[in-house]
Parts: structure tokens; C-alpha cells; sequence
């Protein structure tokens, strides 16, 4: 494995400590580890040993496996290629695993449905066609290049009925609350 794949098990450590509100003396405490080792854990300056990481693991209520697994998709570097399955039709993931950006890419007619709330920040690019979009009462449509911002809790549905259109959809994971 390259460096810049290395397993960011740090990271995961850190991410589930903070979901749990647990600081990191009370890791250290479940755990029976040290502070500074924990740090430099979550910093990537130290690599536990699968029993350190089993004891972390049992003080974040998870096990070793499952931070393993997660830290597979907290690479710092990841790459989704052009040509890779989308899974959905029409729709194709920018980004694989948990992190703190989610992103999709929507290609051809697409109808978002019912109104949809999101609980963090998202922004929509159309990079080829256009697309209609409703929030907060009003009506906008976009073309190629422009980008429409909306705040976590604004109400809103969009539409592109053009097969060529091509619309960057990123948000913030719901699963994370950005003023905490």
C-alpha cells in the first residue's frame, strides 16, 4: 500500500469519539490508555497495535473491524473514475465512504419528486443543460455554469428534463452537525 493510501484509522477514532461527545480522557479512561498516545493516535502520529485498537474501539462502544473499515474510506486522497458504476441510473457518487462532503453527479431528465430538506449546507452545479429549482417560494433556472447555494433547512425540489443536462450536486454529510 502507498503511502498516500495508508489506512487513516486516526481520523476514524477521532470522527466516532466527537459523534459520541467522549473527550479524550474518558477514551483513555475506558480504555486504560494514555492521553498523549491517544492524541497521537487521532493525529496520525502513532499507529496502535490491533490490541491498543481493540481496547479503542471497545471505549468507542464499536470494534476493531469496524474503525478498519472505516478508515479504508478515510483515505486523504480518493479517486472515482468517469468509468466507474453508477449504482443508481442517472445518478453516480463523487466521493466513496463517510466524510464530511457529499457529492453526486445527475446526468439527463431528473426529478427530485417531493420537496426535499437537507440538514446541512448543499450546493448544485449545472455543468452541461439546465435545471429548475424551487426554494423558499421562488423559482430559479440554471444553466451551464451557474451554481445555486442553499442553507441546511431551506425546503426545496428540482428538475432537469433535458437528457443532456448535467447537474454537481455537494452537501455537507447530513450525518454531521457543522456548528458542533
Amino acid at each position: 500500500m502507498d503511502e498516500k493510501e495508508t489506512l487513516r484509522v486516526g481520523v476514524v477514532v477521532r470522527r466516532r469519539r466527537r459523534a459520541l461527545a467522549l473527550t479524550l480522557s474518558a477514551v483513555a479512561e475506558r480504555s486504560g490508555l494514555s492521553v498523549p498516545f491517544l492524541s497521537q493516535v487521532e493525529n496520525e502520529r502513532a499507529r496502535p497495535s490491533m490490541r491498543s485498537l481493540q481496547r479503542v474501539a471497545a471505549a468507542l462502544d464499536t470494534t476493531a473491524v469496524e474503525l478498519l473499515d472505516a478508515a479504508d474510506s478515510a483515505r486523504t486522497v480518493g479517486v472515482v473514475r468517469a468509468t466507474e458504476d453508477a449504482g443508481l441510473p442517472g445518478a453516480r457518487p463523487l466521493v466513496r465512504g463517510e466524510h464530511q462532503m457529499h457529492a453526486e453527479e445527475f446526468t439527463g431528465d431528473h426529478d427530485s419528486g417531493r420537496e426535499l430538506v437537507l440538514r446541512n449546507d448543499a450546493l448544485l452545479y449545472v455543468a452541461d443543460g439546465s435545471a429548475q429549482v424551487e426554494a423558499e417560494g421562488r423559482a430559479y433556472r440554471l444553466v451551464r455554469g451557474d451554481t445555486l447555494y442553499l442553507s441546511g433547512g431551506v425546503r426545496h425540489r428540482w428538475r432537469a428534463g433535458d437528457p443532456a443536462t448535467r447537474v454537481l450536486v455537494v452537501a455537507v454529510t447530513e450525518h454531521l452537525d457543522p456548528a458542533g
